[in-house]
C-alpha cells in the first residue's frame, strides 16, 4: 500500500515569491513548475532529501485549494503518500467506510492522485499518489 511520504503541500499567495523565499533560504529549486487546471493551481516541486515540498497558488477562486486560502491563509495544505496503485488503494479504503473525495484517481502535479477527506483522517486533508513516468 503506502511505499513513502512523497510530499507536504504548502498554500501560497504568489508562487514566484514562495519559489524566491525557499531558494533564498534553503537553496531549494523545483524540479517541476505546472499549471494543472482540473485543481485551480499553479504548483511547483521543491525536491529535499527522499521527499518533496509542494507550493500551490490558486488561480480560480472557486477551487477549493483558493477556498482554504481565503479561510486559513497561507501554510500547510495536506501531505501526500506514495502508492503503487492509487485506484487499487481508493477502492480498498472506501471499502473501510473511508470518506473519499476521489473515488477514482486524476492527474495531479504527483502523477495519478486521489484524496481522503479530512473528517476520515483526524482532520489531515491526505492524498495518495501514484507517480506516472513522463518519457
Amino acid at each position: 500500500m503506502i511505499k513513502k511520504l512523497h510530499h507536504i503541500a504548502v498554500v501560497v499567495t504568489n508562487l514566484d515569491d514562495a519559489l524566491a523565499m525557499y531558494d533564498k533560504l534553503f537553496g531549494l529549486k523545483p524540479t517541476k513548475v505546472a499549471t494543472v487546471p482540473a485543481q485551480g493551481v499553479k504548483a511547483a516541486l521543491l525536491p529535499i532529501g527522499q521527499t518533496e515540498i509542494e507550493l500551490l497558488e490558486p488561480i480560480d477562486p472557486n477551487s477549493g485549494v483558493a477556498k482554504f486560502l481565503a479561510k486559513q491563509g497561507e501554510g500547510m495544505h495536506h501531505i501526500c503518500l506514495e502508492t503503487d496503485d492509487v485506484a487499487a488503494d481508493l477502492n480498498t479504503l472506501g471499502d473501510k467506510g473511508v470518506a473519499l473525495i476521489d473515488k477514482t484517481p486524476r492527474m495531479g502535479l504527483a502523477g495519478k492522485v486521489g484524496f481522503m477527506h479530512p473528517k476520515s483522517t483526524k482532520g489531515v486533508l491526505i492524498e495518495l499518489a501514484t507517480p506516472v513516468n513522463e518519457h
